[in-house]
């Protein structure tokens, strides 16, 4: 029997004020706004598509039963740390130094392949990790 496929489609972030998310993950993070759409009073949902990915994030009203500011750990991965730490920081988002964990923990500067990050909240809280994939990078190159 072979494996089904299985892809990871979308990630519910909770937020309180969907507006400011909108602005915070298109203006700062420069996700893609794929759907806004208010269809009723109480329910609005808001997609967006960090650019490359196969998956989206979605905020909104009436979307989950999760608190605002709950979601922890969510990973994007960048060819150029360097690079994506400065067009974040560039567009008001607040990120750490670039890091490394050393194996007693973070510390700051690049690490070799796969352990360069850059950390960040959102408006709300939740948090989210940044990391140079050696892979992507490559494949940048050529």
């Amino acid at each position: 029997m072979t494996a089904m496929e299985i892809r990871l489609e979308v990630v519910v972030v909770p937020v309180t004020d969907v507006d400011r998310a909108k602005a915070f993950y298109a203006d700062g993070c420069g996700f893609n706004v794929d759907v806004d759409q208010q269809l009723s009073p109480e329910f609005r949902v808001v997609q967006m598509t960090p650019p490359g990915s196969g998956c989206s994030v979605t905020i909104g009203q009436g979307m989950s039963a999760m608190a605002p500011g709950s979601l922890k750990g969510v990973q994007l991965c960048v060819a150029d740390i360097d690079a994506a730490h400065a067009q974040f920081a560039e567009r008001g988002v607040p990120v750490t130094p670039v890091r490394h964990h050393d194996g007693s923990g973070f510390v700051d500067g690049k690490g070799d392949d796969w352990n360069s990050f850059f950390f960040f909240d959102d408006p709300d809280g939740n948090s989210w990790a940044v990391q140079e994939s050696p892979k992507m990078r490559a494949d940048a190159a050529g």
